[in-house]
């Protein structure tokens, strides 16, 4: 039996939420502007956005069988996934806006994306895994709640560092602004630092002794990791099925505004272009 949370426990193993949000939006909000930087032409963003969804794809289940599976003395079972993939955000999130050709844009969006994949899927084991389940909406809700706040302070950076700070959003052609180059060194110190708050602040429980002889007797290896997440998609709940295909409908019309939004009002709400020409 877990035995319940006080909120500022709760606030703290979902702080660092807010730190993955940051990475996913300023690379919702900024990469088709930057691969236009660059050249690309607006026909050739979805092929350059692949990244995202293959990743997803990919990456998704195959952490969260590994989390599931580890414990380590003192990160335990979820953190050490919450780090490592934060730290490697952190590094794509510095490097992305000084990418001086197209190419290595495009492969550090594939980097930067399945870091942050690695940070945030154990995130979502971590309510279950901390909470009793009476207290599992609040938790989730608490997610939520800094997901929009890093959302919300994520996408706005360029803009009140250039209103509010001065800093130029003007560049030359075939260069990143500083105003994003600089939002993006901010995400960076923010994700790692929220995710570092949380895998501070925060303890798991070890498994029990059962869980350890369960974990031993099972084997391992790639094969039977995808025979087990075959399995464990095969015999979802049909509740469970329903949702998918809603989300299945949903994400492609997700992956068209990520993918034009921020062009589209640059270009034709605001009268700019790629190049810092006005139109």
């Amino acid at each position: 039996m877990k035995p319940r949370l006080s909120i500022i426990q709760i606030v703290n193993m979902s702080i660092g939420f807010m730190g993955i949000q940051f990475g996913w939006a300023l690379q919702m909000a900024n990469m088709s502007s930057i691969y236009e930087y660059l050249g690309a032409e607006p026909d050739k963003l979805p092929f350059l956005w692949l990244a995202a969804p293959l990743t997803g794809l990919l990456v998704q289940p195959i952490i969260g069988y590994l989390s599931d599976k580890t414990w380590h003395p003192f990160l335990g079972r979820r953190r050490p996934y919450f780090l490592f993939g934060a730290i490697l955000s952190s590094i794509a999130l510095v490097i992305m806006p000084n990418s001086p050709q197209l190419w290595m844009a495009a492969g550090l969006l594939w980097i930067l994306d399945s870091s942050i994949n690695i940070s945030m899927e154990p995130f979502r084991a971590f309510v279950a895994d901390k909470l009793p389940e009476e207290q599992r909406t609040l938790g989730f809700s608490m997610q939520s709640l800094f997901i929009g706040l890093g959302s919300v302070v994520a996408s706005s950076l360029p803009w009140i560092l250039s209103h509010w700070f001065g800093v130029t959003n003007v560049s030359d052609k075939g260069q990143i602004p500083h105003n994003v180059k600089i939002s993006f060194y901010i995400g960076a110190v923010a994700f790692i630092t929220f995710v570092l708050y949380t895998v501070f602040t925060t303890k798991e429980y070890p498994p029990t002794e059962e869980e350890i002889k369960e974990l031993k007797s099972k084997k391992g290896g790639f094969v039977n990791g995808f025979n087990e997440i075959l399995d464990a998609i095969l015999k979802m709940p049909k509740r469970m099925k329903q949702l998918a295909l809603v989300q299945f409908l949903t994400w492609p019309g997700l992956f068209l505004m990520w993918f034009y939004y921020t062009p589209a009002v640059g270009n034709f709400i605001y009268g700019g272009s790629a190049d810092g020409s006005s139109t």
